[in-house]
Parts: structure tokens; sequence; C-alpha cells
């Protein structure tokens, strides 16, 4: 899918924190640096891996403000910015297009469960009609997270009310079949399907999909780049085997916490290890679990 405006290896950034647990922006834009320049076409910041739900919104804008004044360009950042609540979620929208982002990924509305079909609509129809502008909409399919799922047919809904605003899906289902189904329905036509899992990425440029958006590629965009480079070729499959034992090194710990392990012994720095609750730091031992486990795929971090 070479029109992909995300196409390829998209990191979902960690959020570095300081002792006090404020956000450390300058840590923060310093590995989303290294992961540009180690294999990332783009930067997914403000998800799931980046701890958005635990940030207020002041702190939300003000990442993606600092990401662009550091000298990230806007078009390569595709911030989190989908809220409970409509007003927040179109703020957060406004501004990602203000500072030039080409797209966000927007959560459905997480907090009441089992919306109807007719008022799951109305939260995106809602949305897409008041930040106006030229943004493309990314739908976020988490439903272990956000218990609201996005089927197929709900897709097809917004794609014939809405042509050319929604424009991709990142699926963290896990489930490579929901994954394909929305590539088969939708690929042909465009719509950009990237998997969370980062097991999936060969199969699904195999399918057609635009690329990943994934968790593990704080540590492993290197193997990433190396997968999508191959866009589901023969080439692909000895790094994709790589890979797949990455994703299940950073999936054996707690993700969150794990990731922050890995990069706080990769800098040198217990500063990494600072979370926001309810998460928490890994005890002594599963840390050491965790790295036994990530040392055993051979994949070594590239220095800073």
């Amino acid at each position: 899918m070479n029109q992909a405006l995300y196409g390829g290896v998209n990191a979902a950034v960690l959020t570095a924190m300081h002792d006090d647990l404020s956000v450390d922006l300058p840590r923060m834009i310093a590995h989303g640096q290294w992961l540009l320049a180690n294999g990332c076409n783009g930067l997914g910041i403000l998800g799931t891996t980046g701890e958005a739900n635990s940030l207020g919104i002041a702190e939300r804008i003000a990442i993606m403000e600092g990401f662009v004044e550091a000298g990230i360009p806007g078009a390569q950042l595709l911030p989190g910015t989908g809220t409970t609540a409509i007003p927040d979620t179109v703020m957060l929208t406004r501004k990602a297009e203000e500072l030039g982002c080409k797209g966000a990924l927007l959560l459905p509305p997480f907090f009441y469960k089992n919306p109807s079909q007719d008022g799951l609509f109305a939260y995106f129809s809602e949305v897409i009609e008041r930040v106006g502008g030229d943004i493309a909409f990314y739908l976020y399919h988490f439903p272990a997270q956000s218990a609201v799922p996005f089927t197929v047919d709900f897709i097809a809904r917004l794609l014939r009310a809405y042509p050319g605003k929604i424009r991709g899906i990142k699926d963290s289902s896990g489930d490579f079949a929901n994954t394909k189904s929305y590539a088969d329905a939708f690929a042909a036509d465009g719509f950009e399907v990237y998997c969370g899992d980062d097991g999936a990425l060969h199969a699904l440029l195999q399918a057609g999909g635009a690329g990943c958006i994934t968790a593990a590629a704080n540590v492993g965009c290197a193997i990433s780049a190396q997968v999508y480079a191959a866009r589901g070729g023969a080439a692909g499959e000895a790094p994709q085997a790589i890979l797949s034992k990455v994703r299940a090194a950073v999936t054996s710990a707690p993700l969150i916490p794990g990731l922050k392990s890995l990069i706080s012994r990769h800098h040198s720095n217990p500063a990494w290890l600072n979370i926001r609750p309810p998460h928490t730091k890994l005890s002594a031992e599963a840390e050491q679990a965790l790295f036994s486990a990530f040392d055993a795929t051979g994949v070594v971090l590239e220095a800073a």
C-alpha cells in the first residue's frame, strides 16, 4: 500500500516521567528521535503504551507541541486523541491538525460498555463533524481494554457516511483473523490496516495491510523495519521470526513496565522506570526474567 499516510513501522511510544511522575518531555522526545533513527517511519504518541489515559488533557497537548517544537514533523506523529468526552476528543484532534499531524488515532468512548451501533456511530459523527478540517481519522480497535469493538459492518457504515475521513484502523485485538478481515474488506480501496501485534506484521503485509503500530517497536523497530522492507515477500520471513520472538519476550511481563525496564537498562537510566499508578514497576525477579527472555532473541539495541 504505497499511499498509506503512516505506511511502515510506527512505535507506540513510551512516555518518560520524572520521579514525581510528571512528564519528562525532553527524555521522551529523545527516545522518539532514537526510534526514528533506528527503523521507525512514524511515532504513535499518546496511546495505550504511552499511558495516555493516565495523562491530563493539558499534558497531552504539551507532549504534541513538544515533539513538533523539537523538530519532529507533525506528519510523522500519529497521536491518540480519542477520549470518552466529545469536547476533549475534538480539542485534541484539532490541536493535532494544527501541529501538522496527518491523522489521529481514536479509541471508542470506552467507559460506557456495550453501546448500540447507532450510539457509537453518533459519537464518531459528532467528532468528525465538529473537528472539520482535513485530518484523517484512524480507529483504534482494542476490545480487551475498551470493551467496544469495531466490526466490519460498522466501519463500512462510517466509510459510506464520511468518505475520505476514516482512513484506517489499528487492530490490537491480537486476533489475526480479525485484522485480516479489515484488510480483505477495505484495503483494496486504500483503507490502511495496522497491526498492534508485531507477530502479525509479515502476514498482514501479504494481505495488503499498511504496517504496524506496536509497543514492542520501542525495542524491536530495527527488526520490524526489515520485515516491512520486504513488503510481504520471502525476505521478510527470517526477520519476522526474530520479531515474533521479540514480541513474545516483551509480553512475557506486564507490557508497559516491562518496556520501561528494557529502555531503562538500555540507557542505564533508572528514571525510565517511573510509571503512573495503577501500573507498578516490575519486581527484581520479573525484571531479570524479562531481560533473559529478551536477550535470548539476539536483538541488541543500537546506542542512543
